[in-house]
């Protein structure tokens, strides 16, 4: 830490007109003995611009461009950047390069400006990771930055607003005046007026850090483990395709065709981190499974959604052969997973987001099997597709951050290490140095903390030079900073990169690992870290769900999503007891479901909930192939008869434990069978026939439902609703009796008429006229005929009119239209 007394090369006083920092020093850092050679300085540094060999670069052509957006204000106008810093560790006798931009952001062109190298305010390093941020946190020039050199200094020419000029100083580094190893500010500051401001002043400062090593450290090497993440949004779908007796994976996208070539992200990662050792690899099991897939034929859904929830035929998807860049990712990463040192560690299948989870579908009962399943399916994925030993207990909720309800969510899950963000955990003040990563949390479980310090160093945006020097320097120097704080006390480090790392981000971060190893860390795996031992005084309480990030819970998925996946998870169950060959549609759908949770879709949530609705909407298309087909009025004509229904099955294999039951909403007017067991060949239906009782005539609303059979019942689709029209339950038998009363009364006036035409004789043949009485028997005893109507037979078994076995019998009463009213065997149904 830097004291005034300390400060060497300031005079006393302070010139008039000139800012002064907040200890009293000129806030531009420069020496008032300096002063008068300024001006020389600043010539000196104009004329070796253009010399041969030139301490100062300027671009070719000497161009200049434009400048990028940069925060500027009216006393400190320019904006410096350090791009790079070469080397980015410092050794005695060395030389240090600089390079980057300087940018006149203020309203007024530059005048007489030069950019130059600080001199450290002190020749002591900065010893505290509370002094790196200090630093870190500054925004203008100040006294504390240390003192300008008069070598190298770039002199700029006049600078317009808005333009920016890039530079190049090269300083040697016992010009520095390091003393000792550790680390050191590195400021770079600009000095000069402003057209509308003559004043001679500092005009704007950048700065970063500086490690300096003379070798021979005693130090213990912290042990770190860094977390190398390959994930990526699901792209499998749940839809599977046929190819010439071939069942071909379907895929939503073809992103990962660009993102597994040379130059993707995926492909840069795997490249990449194949370069280092001591890495703990995490891999979403869903990758390996679609990158897998993509080795051999396949179809991708066409754009605009509808495919999503149909069947993938040759209308709604697209066919690709073989994707080349697929098979070599997979064998360069199986390369790259099985080198000494290094681990992989499984996530659940397709990292589902136990945050959301926890908080907002922990009481449904279907979320604890789909994490089962995944916990499970992602371990055998890994190691199948990988061949290489895994492990599969370890949680990491969205951006490590934890709460006491995720690490219950993730304790039944089976999880026993918990990958944690130091945001979630800090330690407390009274804690000055860096503990181990390792904190006990109760319940058998274990949380291995990441420093939030050096983690947030590559959780932002790094596209931009600046921004990525200034995260390897501060990377540097906050690990030898940890590392000598307590240089004979070793400890354990997590560093925890985005989930979704981008190619700059991994190879900033390989390139800080590989300055360090070997010289202040020293990586391990995950499991290596874990088996520390752990810090009596770190922090080790799980915090309670109202102090869980509210910008992470407002990317949730929310509780309707998961309910819905639930619901997606107790209707795959029943589409499961009723097909005969389950495995067509179990593994992919299960897997599907689990995708819908994923934890990618929290920066994606518009394709998130596109696929979640189209897993919904294929199961439930899946689910109707099996159904009563539709059926609006339905005539019962008697008393009694039979209802006709039939069940289709579109499916390509049988279904079977399956019931089908008839209910009607008015049984006390008609009243039907019971439920009838089934069996549905493929792509065939079946016609069911229940006896039926009406009462009453009129219409009944009568449903047909399907049920699963066995323990615990279920209604299998949706309800089929139609109606019975109900006739002649009554009025039949009224016929009956009416037409038998009207023979009588006709017979009675013809028997009166005879009579009183006749007399009340005999007639002549001796035969009782019609009406008349009883006829004489035959030989027999069946009746014999009357003069005028011939006898008459039923028709045999034939039906050709002979007898049966018999005498000739007489016709049975018909009712007047002609129906057979003592059957009652009118049948309904289509």
């Amino acid at each position: 830490m830097s004291e005034p007394a300390r400060h060497s090369g300031l005079g006393a006083h302070r010139q008039p007109g000139r800012a002064s920092g907040p200890d009293g020093r000129p806030a531009d850092g420069r020496s008032p003995g300096r002063l008068a050679r300024r001006f020389a300085a600043a010539c000196a540094a104009a004329l070796t611009l253009f010399t041969a060999a030139p301490a100062v670069a300027l671009p070719a052509g000497g161009n200049i461009r434009p400048a990028a957006d940069a925060a500027a204000t009216a006393e400190y106008p320019v904006v410096l950047t350090i791009e790079t810093v070469t080397p980015q560790l410092a050794v005695p006798n060395g030389t240090v390069s600089i390079t980057g931009h300087v940018t006149n952001s203020g309203k007024s062109a530059l005048k007489g400006a030069h950019a130059a190298v600080r001199k450290p305010v002190s020749n002591k390093p900065l010893q505290r990771r509370s002094e790196l941020q200090g630093v870190a946190s500054r925004t203008t020039p100040r006294g504390d930055d240390g003192t300008e050199l008069d070598s190298p200094q770039y002199a700029l020419p006049e600078l317009k607003p808005g333009q920016s000029l890039p530079y190049t100083l090269s300083v040697a580094v016992s010009d520095l005046g390091l003393s000792e190893s550790g680390v050191y500010e590195l400021a770079v500051d600009a000095w000069g007026s402003t057209a509308d401001n003559p004043r001679d002043r500092p005009l704007g400062i950048a700065r970063t850090f500086l490690p300096f090593s003379q070798g021979g450290t005693e130090a213990q090497p912290t042990k770190v483990t860094t977390l190398w993440p390959l994930v990526h949004a699901p792209v499998l779908a749940a839809q599977t395709a046929a190819d010439n007796d071939q069942t071909l994976p379907v895929l939503r996208d073809d992103s990962l065709a660009t993102e597994f070539a040379p130059g993707g992200r995926l492909y840069e990662l795997v490249d990449t981190g194949s370069k280092l050792t001591g890495l703990t690899w995490v891999i979403d099991p869903d990758l390996l499974d679609a990158a897998f897939a993509m080795t051999g034929k396949y179809r991708v859904q066409k754009p605009g959604g509808e495919a999503a929830g149909k069947p993938a035929k040759e209308d709604n998807t697209v066919s690709h052969d073989a994707s080349p860049a697929a098979e070599a990712w997979l064998n360069k990463l199986r390369a790259a997973v099985a080198k000494s040192g290094n681990q992989v560690i499984a996530l659940p299948y397709a990292d589902p987001d136990l945050a959301s989870i926890a908080h907002n579908g922990a009481d449904l009962t279907g979320m604890g099997t789909a994490l089962d399943k995944a916990a499970t399916a992602g371990r055998l994925t890994v190691e199948g597709r990988l061949s290489v030993d895994t492990r599969s207990d370890v949680a990491w909720p969205y951006q490590g951050y934890l709460d006491q309800q995720i690490a219950g969510i993730a304790r039944q899950a089976g999880s026993s290490l918990v990958l944690v963000n130091g945001a979630s955990m800090p330690d407390p003040d009274s804690v000055n140095y860096t503990p181990t990563a390792v904190r006990p949390i109760g319940n058998g479980q274990s949380a291995v903390v990441a420093d939030d310090t050096v983690s947030s160093l590559f959780q932002k945006d790094l596209s931009a030079p600046k921004d990525q020097t200034d995260a390897t320097q501060r990377f540097l120097a906050e690990t030898f900073t940890i590392t000598h704080e307590q240089p004979q006390n070793q400890r354990g480090l997590l560093v925890m990169p985005p989930r979704e790392m981008t190619a700059v981000t991994a190879k900033v971060l390989a390139g800080a690992l590989q300055t360090a190893t070997d010289k202040w860390l020293a990586p391990v795996k995950l499991d290596a870290l874990a088996q520390s031992a752990p810090d009596p005084k770190a922090n080790t309480a799980v915090p309670s769900s109202a102090d869980y990030p509210t910008q992470a819970r407002a990317t949730e998925l929310p509780a309707d999503a998961l309910s819905g996946t639930d619901t997606i998870q107790r209707n795959l169950d029943t589409l499961m007891r009723v097909l005969t060959l389950p495995q067509r549609v179990r593994g992919p759908f299960s897997a599907a479901m689990v995708r819908s949770l994923s934890t990618e879709w929290r920066s994606q949530a518009p394709a998130g909930q596109d696929y979640r609705q189209g897993v919904g909407q294929y199961l439930t298309e899946l689910t109707n192939a099996v159904q009563v087909p539709k059926k609006k009025v339905v005539t019962l004509a008697g008393d009694t008869g039979q209802l006709q229904v039939s069940v289709r099955n579109d499916l390509t294999q049988t279904v079977t434990n399956l019931k089908l039951r008839l209910s009607s909403n008015q049984p006390n007017r008609l009243r039907v069978g019971k439920e009838e067991d089934l069996v549905l060949p493929a792509s065939q239906s079946v016609t069911l026939r229940f006896n039926a009782e009406a009462r009453n005539n009129g219409p009944v609303t009568m449903i047909a439902q399907l049920y699963t059979t066995g323990p615990d019942p279920r209604p299998y689709g949706a309800p089929q609703v139609f109606t019975v029209e109900v006739t002649s339950v009554t009025n039949g038998v009224l016929y009956v009796f009416a037409g038998a009363a009207v023979l009588l009364v006709l017979a009675a006036l013809r028997f009166v008429r005879q009579r009183k035409r006749r007399g009340g004789q005999p007639h002549e043949d001796g035969d009782q006229p019609i009406g008349d009485g009883p006829a004489a028997d035959g030989p027999d005893g069946a009746a014999g005929a009357g003069p005028e109507e011939p006898e008459a037979t039923e028709p045999g078994p034939a039906g050709d009119g002979s007898t049966a076995g018999g005498p000739a019998r007489k016709p049975r009463a018909s009712s007047p239209d002609g129906r057979d009213r003592t059957t009652g065997d009118e049948k309904v149904g289509p």
